[in-house]
């Protein structure tokens, strides 16, 4: 930021942050956190065992790449929604959030759990694509 833009005051950043709720704040931290420690346990299971043949290890490998993948996905959402609606979090707002980071973190295990099986194709992929956005924009329609 601009030294000719900052407050003499020098509580720019600070008003920054006073414009995110902390309970908003706190849930969009917690959220990285679980997201980034998903991420070590798929970095684990990536070093420690070789997914070759063993379906199990495929499944669960798809599994919690989705999930890192959603959690690190929710609050991204929502701070986009907060961002848009100029700074003010309305009801719903985290709800929403929650449902798309849903759908990345599934859609994600879809694929990967199909690429795993070799079953994944261009067809199948853009038919989940398509019914994934086309399930969200009819349940985010706003009244």
């Amino acid at each position: 930021m601009d030294a000719a833009r900052e407050p003499a005051t020098g509580s720019g950043c600070a008003a920054r942050l006073r414009a995110v709720a902390p309970r908003d704040r706190i849930a969009n931290l917690g959220l990285l956190g679980l997201g980034a420690f998903a991420w070590v346990l798929v970095a684990l299971l990536f070093v420690n065992r070789s997914p070759d043949g063993d379906l199990s290890i495929q499944l669960l490998g798809s599994g919690l790449l989705g999930a890192a993948l959603g959690l690190c996905a929710v609050p991204l959402f929502w701070l986009a929604m907060f961002a848009r609606h100029r700074r003010i979090a309305y009801r719903g707002d985290w709800t929403r959030a929650a449902r798309r980071g849903a759908w990345v973190g599934t859609t994600v295990a879809l694929f990967v759990a199909l690429r795993t099986q070799h079953a994944l194709s261009l067809p199948l992929a853009l038919f989940v694509l398509v019914m994934v956005v086309f399930v969200e924009i009819s349940l985010s329609v706003e009244r």
